[in-house]
């Protein structure tokens, strides 16, 4: 008779609502996405640990949230916003004020499990559409009154918090519509608070909802696409996974509608213009400390999916699949749609992730792709059909010139079937009092190996921690390189050291400080550490103009008023 293997307690069961891991929990209440049994067994040989560690959960957040903090707001200042946004429109209780204050950092995620609350805003505030917004504003404006603007929630940086209270705007509620699709001009204007399927769902049917010739994609797939929405894209400077091809958020802006203190405005619609330094630009990434993003007309791309190409490849070492991928890169016969590269950490792991056989282990090291050094590839290319193949052959041809073996395209198939659920893991391993966090730097060719060292090194100076790094963002000047990191820690305190002195050594060794996931109060106090004096001036030169009375998003966002210490 079979041994029945011990396996975890993973919970099944979605949290009950009005509870701090309702708030905490990833994605859909009701999904989960457990840690696979080769998993679960490596964890437990690197943390040292046995079943027993397995047998009971610790801290779980599953008490009613109770803030007991009543709102500084006057009576008759909550009666002007129910009077522009209706009563059913503005919510004062404990729950709501939480919940529209809080996003996905792993700090916060530690400290709702201890039923820790930080800042909130005195009302959460629903605007109907563009006209609302612009009455609170200037209503909020007149009355000193801060506002912070929430979406979907999905921020890693601290970015929703209300430091200062007052309002938090949530723009997902209503204000979540595709309300244009420019057949002519390859366009569509859209809402900010849409989310990311509804979004691609609508321009996938654009024939049938808008009666356009062609069917379109956004182009744009970060891992938080299923819970974060067109605006977050844009004010964070977002990147998708199929970045490579389709650009960044940045890239593929055409132009924006915004409602700030001093002013409202819309940005034009013009491919290009030689009329000075564009404001478009200036608003993209300022993650709403001058204004608040209304409506955004954004480049849109054929929808292709028959004509997609995937690959995968084995290099035998990380040396090797960063000079292959730099001359695909700059090899100027196009590019793909997602490309990824992983070092031989999150290789290894990765493939106990996604469950490879153990007879594919032993072929690859039969060839000599090593444990340890060996590194995956994986990607693929969409487009015109003579397009893609042009690409891929290109492609593979490069990928074998640097020692690379061709794995089909099985690994991109287990890859996209889970790219969107990774993070769901999250709360399973935080029951047992294991975190999972990253951090994501640019960095050009030249320098890549220096920071990848250097930040590696500091992560596994970390007695017991798991340091896994890839790069999935691709430029024929550079790359980025996403640092996740695994480790047994459940106090906030000593994370927050951690997590602050890999942000110190990712600066140290050259490294943006923030590739896609923006800059929030979390990275706010090394910013102008990064970008010099100068630069920080301007951009509280152009905070001052737009927001006189700091009102917007105050507090450290973006570190361009009273940000918190590094230390």
């Amino acid at each position: 008779m079979p041994i029945k293997r011990f396996r975890p307690d993973w919970t099944e069961q979605a949290p009950a609502p009005g509870t701090f891991r309702s708030i905490f929990k990833y994605g859909d209440p009701h999904h989960f996405k457990h840690p696979s049994d080769a998993w679960y067994k490596m964890m437990k040989q690197d943390f040292h640990l046995s079943d027993a560690d397995f047998a009971a959960r610790g801290a779980q957040g599953l008490e009613p949230v109770v803030l007991n903090r009543p709102p500084k707001l006057g009576a008759s200042q909550i009666e002007a916003l129910q009077a522009i946004v209706g009563p059913q429109n503005v919510a004062l209780d404990d729950y709501s004020r939480v919940k529209y204050a809080s996003g996905k950092t792993t700090e916060e995620m530690l400290e709702m499990r201890l039923n820790i609350i930080r800042e909130v805003a005195d009302c959460v505030v629903h605007p109907r559409d563009k006209h609302d917004v612009a009455k609170i504003v200037a209503y909020c404006h007149a009355e000193r009154i801060p506002i912070t603007v929430f979406s979907a929630g999905s921020s890693v940086n601290f970015g929703c918090r209300p430091v200062k209270g007052g309002v938090t705007l949530v723009m997902s509620t209503h204000m979540n519509k595709l309300l244009e699709v420019n057949d002519i001009n390859q366009t569509a204007r859209v809402q900010p608070g849409m989310f990311g399927p509804a979004y691609e769902e609508a321009l996938n049917r654009a024939p049938e909802l808008f009666g356009s010739r062609h069917r379109y994609t956004c182009g744009h797939f970060p891992q938080s696409f299923e819970y974060s929405t067109v605006g977050g894209w844009v004010v964070t400077l977002g990147s998708g996974q199929a970045s490579t091809y389709y650009g960044d958020a940045y890239d593929i802006v055409f132009s924006q509608e915004y409602v700030t203190p001093a002013g409202n405005f819309k940005t034009l619609d013009y491919p290009a213009t030689a009329t000075g330094p564009k404001v478009n630009d200036i608003m993209k990434g300022s993650e709403g400390t001058f204004g608040i993003l209304v409506e955004v007309t954004m480049k849109i791309f054929r929808y292709l999916p028959q004509n997609r190409a995937r690959f995968s490849f084995m290099f035998p070492s990380w040396e090797k699949a960063v000079e292959a991928s730099r001359e695909i890169m700059q090899g100027e016969f196009g590019k793909p749609a997602i490309y990824r590269i992983s070092d031989p950490e999150e290789t290894d792991r990765g493939l106990k992730l996604y469950g490879i056989p153990g007879f594919v282990d032993a072929f690859l090291s039969r060839r000599g792709f090593k444990p340890m050094q060996r590194c995956l590839c994986m990607g693929n290319v969409e487009g015109d059909k003579d397009y893609t193949r042009l690409v891929a052959k290109k492609i593979k041809a490069i990928a074998r010139r640097y020692g690379a073996i061709s794995l089909g395209s099985y690994a991109v198939h287990k890859w996209e079937h889970t790219r969107y659920t990774e993070p769901y893991m999250r709360e399973d391993l935080g029951d047992y009092g294991i975190l999972i966090d990253t951090l994501e730097a640019g960095v050009t060719w030249d320098n890549l190996h220096r920071l990848h060292e250097g930040v590696r090194a500091y992560i596994k100076g970390r007695p017991d921690t798991m340091c896994m790094t890839h790069a999935s963002h691709f430029y024929p000047q550079g790359t980025n390189l996403y640092f996740i990191f695994i480790a047994r820690m459940n106090d906030p305190d000593e994370f927050r050291a951690f997590q602050r002195g890999i942000i110190a050594k990712i600066q140290e060794f050259g490294g943006s400080l923030s590739h896609h996931h923006g800059v929030g109060r979390m990275i706010g106090p090394w910013m102008e550490e990064h970008l010099g004096k100068e630069q920080m001036a301007v951009l509280r030169a152009l905070k001052t103009h737009f927001d006189p009375h700091n009102i917007m998003n105050p507090g450290g966002q973006l570190g361009l008023d009273d940000p918190p210490s590094v230390t």
